[in-house]
């Protein structure tokens, strides 16, 4: 088996032209990348497989940020804020007039795109001055490393590298939340809680290790593996809808296209098996 590195966008680049078996997506697929496998003659197979938190980290010396509301993100990302806004009491009066530098995901990842679109409104939809990457490692050595830094990630690079950074909760309207386990599966860190994805492409389903593999990955039996790598697993009843829908291997989305369903991934699996 051969493993490769890309964002989610690289990634869905490959797997519609046919060039690889399986794609890690942390994101559902778009609307192009539908089209784009339609036209390449490439069915897929949607399963998530796990839940995670987007997580705002700072610099742990930075002793002022403890709390940003959706708003103050809205202000520190979007695109017109690009050359605009660098100093920490631009975002909120009462922080100190101090440099404050970003950092986040390249634009080919699935992170961004659900970022700039939660934060945003729009998918790709961000200033462009700040320091990016689509190794979240690299995220966390430079917020490590800059007492004025501000990034984002998903929850289990945060878990991972704890000792590095400080968590920073989020204001969505209903008082601060932090991300953990129990807030991500329950919808209380909203909207920054996202399921995550794998794409299996139907002629590689029918090889036998192929579907060895994935059916373990899907399992609930790796339920402690996803908690030990920081990722919130789903409850036996949802892991049991996503390996159904994989032995059957019912193509198309239901979580992403130009329409995606609304509701919880239990829901949606649900009305769809």
């Amino acid at each position: 088996m051969v493993i490769g590195i890309s964002g989610t966008g690289g990634g869905f680049k490959k797997f519609c032209s046919g060039d690889i078996d399986i794609n890690d997506a942390s994101r559902p697929i778009k609307a192009s990348e539908v089209e784009k496998c339609a036209d390449e003659g490439v069915e897929f197979i949607e399963l998530p497989v796990a839940i995670d938190g987007l997580t705002v980290g700072v610099n742990p010396d930075n002793d002022f940020v403890e709390c940003v509301t959706m708003d103050e993100l809205h202000i520190m990302w979007r695109p017109e804020a690009e050359g605009e806004i660098h100093s920490w009491n631009q975002v909120r009066h009462e922080w100190p007039e101090e440099d404050m530098r970003l950092y986040g995901p390249g634009v080919d990842s699935g992170t961004f795109d659900y970022f700039t679109e939660t934060v945003n409104g729009e998918s790709q939809a961000s200033r462009g001055d700040f320091t990016s990457s689509e190794r979240d490692n690299v995220l966390v050595q430079g917020i490590a490393g800059d007492k004025g830094s501000l990034g984002y990630f998903g929850y289990s690079y945060f878990v991972e590298n704890q000792a590095k950074l400080k968590m920073v909760g989020v204001d969505a309207g209903d008082g601060c939340v932090y991300p953990t386990d129990e807030t991500i599966n329950n919808g209380t860190y909203s909207p920054l809680s996202r399921p995550l994805f794998i794409y299996v492409s139907k002629e590689s389903w029918a090889k036998q290790d192929v579907k060895d593999f994935v059916s373990y990955y899907v399992s609930y039996e790796r339920a402690d593996l996803l908690k030990e790598l920081g990722f919130v697993p789903f409850p036996d009843v949802v892991h049991d809808l996503v390996l159904d829908r994989f032995q059957r291997g019912l193509t198309g989305t239901i979580f992403g296209g130009a329409n995606p369903e609304h509701g919880t991934v239990e829901e949606i699996l649900s009305a769809n098996q």
